[in-house]
């Protein structure tokens, strides 16, 4: 994974270069707009999320204006528009968690961390913030952790210490 800042000019390597073209090719002529999502995704594979350099290369390549790449990738939290850390700690913060304690979680995580919410750890390992329902409301509070999206239910700060140890073991 590249790491870039926001202002440091993007340049895509070949391979981006052409799975986008590939991409691109799977719709008729005048409906390239169509690939947005699946080359947003490909392009927060290589650099870890999409800063405004990215996101303007890609509007070039579909010939579209980036505000209209800038309103999907703010629309859908699959879109990192910040760095993150290896592993993001996703914790639903709808009314059914948050009845039970989730806002809690999510204030044990950054105090844990050492972070707020959207920041990442020193280490690059972590960061953690609020989405929006996992659908697992009898499980609650619950977070996933993607790019498996593994779910962890029914949380309490043990249950948390025991994730972040187990993730910084995997190193």
């Amino acid at each position: 994974m590249l790491r870039v800042e926001d202002t440091t000019a993007v340049e895509f390597p070949a391979a981006l270069i052409s799975k986008c073209q590939e991409i691109i090719g799977r719709y008729p002529e005048g409906r390239q707009k169509s690939a947005l999502l699946p080359i947003l995704h490909e392009v927060q594979a290589v650099f870890g999320w999409l800063s405004s350099n990215a996101m303007d290369q890609v509007a070039e390549m579909l010939n579209i204006k980036a505000i209209e790449v800038y309103e999907v990738a703010t629309f859908y939290t699959m879109y990192f528009l910040q760095p993150k850390g290896k592993y993001v700690l996703e914790v639903c913060r709808t009314g059914p968690c948050c009845l039970v304690g989730a806002e809690k979680i999510m204030d044990y995580i950054g105090e844990k961390l050492g972070v707020k919410e959207g920041e990442v750890t020193p280490d690059g390992l972590f960061s953690y913030r609020g989405v929006e329902c996992l659908a697992a409301c009898g499980y609650a509070p619950v977070l996933q952790i993607g790019p498996e999206y593994t779910f962890y239910e029914n949380l309490t700060p043990e249950s948390v210490d025991k994730l972040i140890a187990e993730l910084k073991g995997k190193m």
